[in-house]
């Protein structure tokens, strides 16, 4: 890992949140991510589970995270097994975590070999009533691959077909969404680093660059900064790239008058920035890219107001809505009769913006977090409103990650990242 060790502090204090809404007598697994192959014998870097970094602070592959409050042994209540290392594997591969470490990082006092899952899992299990599953329910999920979990899964309930089964996504979606304070840290960090980034492009960026070289700028800015790099596939699109929402080829070379649209941000230790901005490629706006920036801007700052305490996230989209029509109107890029006949299921608006505003972020771009209850404080929600014109050749999107306070307007992650067109065009020229 190239960030600074985690105070295991915090995974303390996710454990106690988890069993606090665990059934009595039950236990609950967590595994590691697998390693993928990609084929002959190369795999594809690691990356841990979500939940199991978040309860346990181990980034290490083959480890698995077992909690039982009610275990008649004290020393069972928390339990993470991880790989035995030795000398050989560190030659070859880097050193492992040993016991000691991997209490050091977890909190955890009782810390098992792998090899000795089954054995200590068997006989917890004959204290145990309901074990819980972790399934991935996340509301974007469309994973075929089989995972270790599920593996995990399968075994379970056919050597312990008398065990109750629970879900502990709902527990994980209900605490995951509110972040602590350390982790709030570590996201401002990835934030940072995302700054670095994007006041090194704006230096950079000229007609002629193609945009595979804006993404290698980035890279060395976020890795040089102590981030694995980019938290998601970055899209950097000029001119008419920006109307394809998910474009990531970033193979085109950006030209005299294009807009460039740039989502992409760092990561830090496991934490997601995510970010947008929209830049002219020759340092200036003309007057139409103006008017379009400058209404996404305005909806972004009316939206960002509209994220505090007891909003409920379908309702807070419907009210932006209503905000981007205005902005749609005022550019006309919609009358008055598209917005009285519009269907009330796709509104008029959509033709120009389709996507949502906000969505959670964390440990997952896409973060768990409750979505049908009441926004609560020390949420982090993204918000990035767009309007996409084909028929002009450019589009533009605008997006910032911000905490909802318990009171005020929400903390803005990324105030210190440059936006307005002014400056914009002041550190480009």
């Amino acid at each position: 890992m190239k960030y600074h060790q985690i105070e295991n502090q915090l995974f303390i204090k996710n454990r106690k949140k988890f069993m606090a809404q665990m059934k009595p007598k039950s236990i609950a697994v967590f595994n590691s991510n697998d390693i993928y192959p990609i084929s002959a014998d190369s795999t594809m870097p690691f990356e841990q589970h979500r939940d199991t970094l978040y309860l346990s602070g181990a980034d290490q592959e083959e480890t698995i995270l077992l909690l039982f409050p009610d275990a008649m042994d004290k020393k069972h209540h928390e339990i993470l097994f991880v790989r035995e290392t030795n000398e050989h594997i560190a030659v070859w591969e880097g050193a492992k975590l040993t016991k000691e470490q991997a209490t050091e990082v977890s909190g955890i006092e009782t810390i098992y070999w792998l090899t000795d899952f089954d054995k200590v899992f068997f006989d917890l299990m004959t204290e145990a009533d309901t074990i819980y599953f972790n399934t991935n329910e996340h509301y974007r999920q469309a994973v075929v691959t089989q995972t270790r979990e599920d593996r995990f899964i399968e075994k379970c309930k056919k050597d312990f077909p008398a065990h109750q089964w629970a879900k502990s996504n709902p527990i994980l979606q209900h605490i995951r969404g509110v972040k602590e304070p350390e982790e709030i840290a570590l996201m401002q960090r990835a934030c940072d680093i995302t700054e670095k980034g994007f006041r090194r492009i704006l230096e950079f960026t000229k007609p002629g660059v193609w945009e595979y070289e804006m993404e290698a700028e980035f890279l060395h800015e976020f890795v040089r900064n102590r981030s694995k790099g980019f938290a998601y596939t970055p899209i950097i699109a000029a001119g008419n790239n920006a109307n394809v929402l998910h474009y990531i080829e970033n193979n085109q070379q950006v030209k005299d008058g294009d807009l460039i649209l740039m989502d992409l941000a760092a990561e830090y230790a496991n934490y997601a920035s995510d970010m947008t901005r929209t830049i002219p490629a020759n340092g200036k706006f003309t007057d139409r890219q103006r008017a379009v920036y400058n209404a996404v801007f305005r909806v972004k700052n009316e939206a960002t107001k509209m994220l505090v305490p007891g909003v409920i996230w379908a309702e807070y989209h419907k009210e932006v809505g209503k905000i981007m029509t205005s902005e749609l109107l005022g550019l006309n890029l919609l009358d008055k009769a598209d917005v009285q006949n519009e269907n009330a299921n796709w509104p008029a608006y959509k033709k120009y913006f389709m996507h949502g505003t906000s969505h959670h972020i964390g440990l997952d771009t896409h973060d768990y977090g409750e979505l049908k209850t009441p926004m609560k404080a020390n949420m982090v929600f993204t918000v990035e409103p767009g309007i996409y014109i084909p028929d002009e050749g450019f589009g533009v999107r605008l997006e910032d990650d911000v905490v909802i306070q318990e009171s005020g307007e929400p903390l803005n992650l990324m105030q210190n990242i440059p936006i307005e067109a002014e400056e914009i065009e002041e550190l480009m020229n």
